[in-house]
């Protein structure tokens, strides 16, 4: 069994988290949300994805690596699984988006996700949504 690798990003909701992407979840390193970015789970990123390690990366860019994003804040968790893809870059210095596409861009972290933003447990978005701290495990494996 090949051992898993983890990346964490601490981040914070915000009151303008609704959750109501059909196809992308994002966390950013901004530290403001306007009602139109019905995508973004939290605020205040404390890391992009130009920051993870490159054995990370270079796992997340196998077509066959499973990504695992676990969320946790406020004692509520929500786990989204997708895949790795050889175009993924981990570019971005201000944004991790999850996809359940196979749309690639600096921003992405994983394909094929089994849900978007809109998907996620709705005690975990009105956490969100009250400024609870967000923890984020990314696990490829």
């Amino acid at each position: 069994m090949t051992e898993s690798i983890k990346e964490i990003i601490h981040a914070r909701g915000h009151e303008n988290v609704s959750a109501a992407h059909a196809s992308t979840f994002e966390v950013t390193t901004d530290d403001y949300l306007t009602p139109a970015g019905d995508c973004i789970l939290a605020v205040e990123a404390d890391r992009a994805p130009a920051d993870f390690d490159p054995d990370f990366v270079a796992a997340c860019q196998n077509g066959d690596a499973t990504i695992t994003a676990a969320f946790e804040a406020d004692g509520h968790r929500e786990t989204v699984t997708g895949r790795g893809d050889p175009d993924l870059t981990f570019e971005s210095d201000r944004s991790a988006v999850g996809r359940t596409s196979d749309y690639v861009d600096d921003r992405t972290i994983l394909l094929g996700a089994e849900f978007a933003a809109e998907g996620f447990d709705r005690d975990l978005v009105a956490a969100l949504a009250e400024g609870a701290d967000l923890t984020v495990t990314l696990t490829v494996e």
